[in-house]
């Protein structure tokens, strides 16, 4: 290790400087959304099985609600445009605005060029949790998704009921599209009831049982038509081990929630980012 210089702890006490202030990104108006949800009727309905992932439309303007079932089970979720694939979830730029586990208020944003918010968390039954003494919290946008080839990697073995592999097949489901190509649009997800953080010693990333418990639930408002894909962790609740066909696993429930046609007066949908474009290259 090299030895540190004399004014090593004069540099530690730098202070921080948030990257991205938040104060002018466009608000989300949560007394209307919560006002729609309030008056919201389930319009369809999904169980994720366990170990596996499915898919559900969400008009925009409509809610999607993730519910625990049965038992402690965290999920993987990718959003896309369903008009536009190429629009998905960026989980980067995301953790990049909100910080690393997302709640209610947090909007999700999607990738360029669009870069605009994709969704809105309206309500979490678990947002009493905070900040453990591990720093450890719930819903993160750190992870990656566990998958096949890290596995395979670390492991030496072929593992089919990962999350990117359950996604990968339930796009291609949802699309019908070859495996090989549905792949390449599965992305970093928002990692729903998860518990994580990094440990303090090494700064690894870390996971511990998640507190959600049946009943519990994470509601998105579409700000635009989306598809959302959903695989239920073959970790169960994720406080032994990622890739498992051992840690206890249940299903997940999506349900779309629809509400009246004028219980969104004054919501505009979100338009896409105002960048110019040409990235210097055009003078």
């Amino acid at each position: 290790m090299t030895l540190a210089p004399q004014d090593a702890e004069d540099r530690r006490r730098v202070r921080p400087v948030i990257c991205y202030p938040t104060d002018a990104l466009p608000g989300a108006d949560l007394a209307l959304y919560g006002a729609a949800l309030a008056q919201a009727q389930v319009t369809e309905t999904v169980l994720v099985p366990p170990r596996d992932a499915r898919s559900i439309r969400v008009p925009s303007g409509a809610f999607l609600r993730i519910v625990s079932v049965d038992g402690p089970q965290v999920g993987d979720l990718n959003l896309f445009n369903a008009k536009d694939l190429s629009e998905r979830f960026y989980s980067g730029k995301t953790r990049a605005l909100h910080g690393t586990h997302v709640s209610t208020g947090d909007r999700l944003w999607s990738s360029f060029p669009a870069l605009r918010p994709m969704a809105t968390v309206v309500a979490d039954t678990l947002d009493w949790y905070g900040i453990d003494q591990d720093g450890g919290s719930v819903h993160d946008v750190i992870g990656t998704r566990c998958d096949p080839y890290t596995n395979h990697l670390l492991s030496g073995q072929d593992y089919h009921h990962c999350c990117h592999s359950n996604l990968t097949r339930a796009v291609a489901a949802a699309v019908d599209m070859p495996i090989e190509e549905a792949q390449g649009l599965v992305h970093d997800v928002l990692n729903v009831f998860i518990c994580t953080g990094f440990t303090r010693d090494t700064g690894q990333y870390f996971m511990k049982a998640s507190p959600v418990r049946p009943g519990d639930a994470l509601t998105l408002f579409a700000e635009i038509d989306l598809l959302a894909v959903l695989s239920a962790c073959p970790g169960g609740d994720c406080g032994s081990e990622h890739s498992s066909d051992t840690a206890p696993c249940y299903p997940l429930l999506m349900e779309v929630l629809v509400p009246p046609v004028d219980a969104l007066v004054g919501w505009k949908m979100p338009k896409p980012n105002g960048y110019v474009g040409g990235h210097g290259a055009r003078g």
